[in-house]
């Protein structure tokens, strides 16, 4: 099985990358980044194919062709809105993702459907009111247009799963290759990852088990067990997963 994966050398996409490599059923990662993938540069795994790429918005037909008989993708690109401005935060964040779903459409077929993952976050809302915080706004506008390009495709089986604090404590393989946070973000980790590891679990994504899922989602495992429910959301039939919903199904928490 041949998967696509950008935001490779991010904290969620680090985990993703981790993963895959893993998972014997694939057979081929292509890694849409800016700049060099360490990891693959350290892993040394044929399967893996890098492919530079500098401008999100465009994929040309060359682009394309290296893409050809993937069945899915994890969009784990992404950045956070204290680091750019509003305008630069959507275009990374939606623009981005959108541009990428519509020309990865062009990749499924009726015998093999598309399954196209974003990686949302805990907070976004798909009816954002007079306050939200534009991470929330931005998100929820993008499952939402995410929603109306499944129902126009029924072979474009996009997917939205909101991860909460993402945690790699546990994940020795990727600690060598996430970003290093700056100073400030480290002492506030420092005093608040512990209780939420301990007292609230149900907010925590570790990187280790949300990578596996994320690889598992683009490969189309779970669809039957995405339904309307307390921390699943159903626009149509594009599923938003609360991080709950990721816990429960990866076999975090009970059911």
């Amino acid at each position: 099985m041949h998967v696509i994966l950008t935001g490779a050398t991010g904290l969620v996409g680090s985990g993703v990358l981790d993963s895959m490599i893993k998972m014997k059923d694939i057979t081929k990662i292509s890694i849409l980044s800016r700049r060099p993938v360490k990891m693959a540069e350290d892993v040394k795994d044929p399967r893996i194919n890098v492919i530079i790429h500098k401008d999100f918005e465009k994929y040309d037909s060359e682009l394309l062709s290296q893409l050809k008989g993937a069945s899915g993708c994890v969009w784990a690109l992404g950045i956070s809105q204290t680091q750019v401005s509003k305008e630069e935060y959507v275009k990374i964040t939606k623009d981005y993702a959108l541009a990428a779903s519509k020309a990865f459409q062009t990749l499924a077929s009726e015998q093999e459907p598309f399954n196209f993952v974003y990686v949302s976050g805990a907070g976004a809302t798909t009816e954002p009111g007079r306050f939200s915080a534009i991470f929330a706004r931005t998100k929820g506008e993008t499952e939402v247009a995410l929603a109306e390009m499944r129902k126009a495709n029924p072979i474009f089986h996009a997917s939205s799963i909101r991860a909460g604090f993402v945690d790699s404590a546990r994940h020795d393989a990727i600690k060598p290759y996430i970003p290093v946070p700056n100073l400030m973000y480290r002492a506030l980790l420092s005093i608040l990852a512990p209780p939420i590891r301990c007292g609230f679990q149900w907010a925590c994504s570790p990187t280790d088990e949300l990578g596996r899922f994320l690889a598992e989602v683009a490969m189309g495992r779970y669809k039957s067990q995405f339904t309307q429910g307390k921390d699943i959301q159903m626009i149509g039939k594009f599923p938003i997963l609360e991080n709950t919903a990721f816990r429960r199904l990866a076999g975090l928490d009970r059911k």
